[in-house]
């Protein structure tokens, strides 16, 4: 599986990009078929605490699954991302065998 990280409004540190290797790489167990994932790392300046927003798209035959999530941290925000994609490609698994 191929990952592409992009970071909007901020340079992401190399140790942020492992983190989110390791934890979108983690998908895999789940659903062999995975043919890549597009993180799109952004700041909002909106004043409040939950700030940071991770959004996951995952690409696997015949769609595409997406997870948003904001929170006060990127590693929370990509934790938080992985658990719904983990969930949505359990369902589409499940799906493709009925």
């Amino acid at each position: 599986m191929k990952i592409h990280t992009q970071s909007v409004h901020f340079d992401a540190d190399a140790k942020l990009i492992e983190f989110i290797e390791q934890k979108v790489g983690k998908l895999e167990r789940f659903f062999d078929h995975i043919i890549m994932a597009d993180v799109i790392l952004r700041l909002e300046n909106n004043g409040q605490i939950k700030d940071k927003i991770a959004e996951i798209k995952i690409k696997v035959p015949g769609t595409v699954l997406i997870a948003k999530e904001t929170e006060k941290s990127f590693e929370a925000a990509v934790d938080s991302s992985t658990e719904a994609l983990r969930r949505q490609l359990i369902k589409h698994k499940e799906r493709m065998r009925a």
